[in-house]
């Protein structure tokens, strides 16, 4: 993709003598649930070209730049599987499914009940297409690379985790405030407080948690001056020792889950002034 849109962008507008991208947006990549999710993927691009007006339904089959037309041929590619387009219309591929299939696209291009599941906004939404459990397995998947402050992750676009990264932060955040008996809904006003301190450093020592994100979550202050209060804390060796003390409550290894403390338990830090 760095190629497409880097190289053959320079070298298409040089031929073209043009300017700017060619292309609508930005490349994106989601993760696709196998099923449902994946076939509604299928049908929103065999029907991108429909939908734009570039060709009519009634010879959008002999439109050369859809895979519609090569799925449909006995010798195509063996990489090319219609099972999944087919999915809907039987067990295939026949001539009969191909029929079905051919009838429920014109559906969907007409209908604007059905289509409109299949517009932009809706297929590119967020990381992930497909149902709660998926989302809920590949969650647990990517938490560990999340956790080792990993930006980039094979097939998925680093803006779409962004969402993730944020659950898992406070995630966290949640699990250091349990462990320092530290009350997230009653911090004190004071914006260097301890408190406030001690779950800073916390998290910057395990996540990737921003500054931003972090001031805002504990009303720090601009988000500019905060590593600097975070230094001025960390230099006074009792509030190192707090922090070894709650950092040693949670797995060594940084990117595993850490450790939530049950509430139940004893004090296990005692927040100093």
């Amino acid at each position: 993709m760095k190629w497409l849109q880097g190289t053959w962008v320079r070298r298409y507008n040089g031929y073209r003598k043009l300017v700017g991208r060619p292309f609508q947006g930005r490349f994106k990549a989601l993760l696709v649930e196998p099923g449902h999710a994946l076939e509604q993927v299928c049908h929103y691009i065999h029907l991108n070209p429909v939908r734009a007006g570039v060709v009519r339904f009634d010879n959008y089959f002999e439109f050369r730049r859809s895979s519609i037309a090569a799925f449909r041929k006995k010798n195509r590619p063996e990489w090319l599987e219609p099972g999944t387009v087919l999915r809907s219309a039987g067990q295939g591929p026949n001539r009969t499914c191909w029929q079905r299939y051919v009838d429920f696209l014109e559906v969907l291009s007409t209908d604007p009940v059905l289509r409109t599941p299949l517009c932009s906004k809706h297929m590119s939404r967020g990381w992930c297409l497909g149902g709660r459990e998926f989302r809920k397995a590949k969650t647990e998947s990517l938490r560990a690379l999340v956790w080792c402050r990993k930006t980039r992750f094979d097939g998925v676009e680093p803006a779409a985790l962004q969402d993730l990264q944020r659950s898992l932060w406070k995630e966290s955040l949640e699990r250091f405030a349990r462990a320092a008996k530290v009350n997230l809904g009653r911090l004190p006003l004071r914006k260097s407080a301890p408190e406030k301190m001690l779950l800073c450093a916390a998290m910057k020592a395990v996540t990737s948690a921003s500054n931003a994100w972090l001031a805002g979550e504990l009303q720090t202050g601009a988000p500019g001056g905060l590593s600097v209060q975070i230094k001025r804390w960390q230099g006074v060796a009792r509030h190192r020792e707090v922090l070894e003390r709650l950092l040693a409550t949670f797995p060594e290894t940084r990117c595993q889950e850490p450790y939530c403390a049950d509430p139940a338990s004893p004090d296990l830090l005692s927040v100093e002034t």
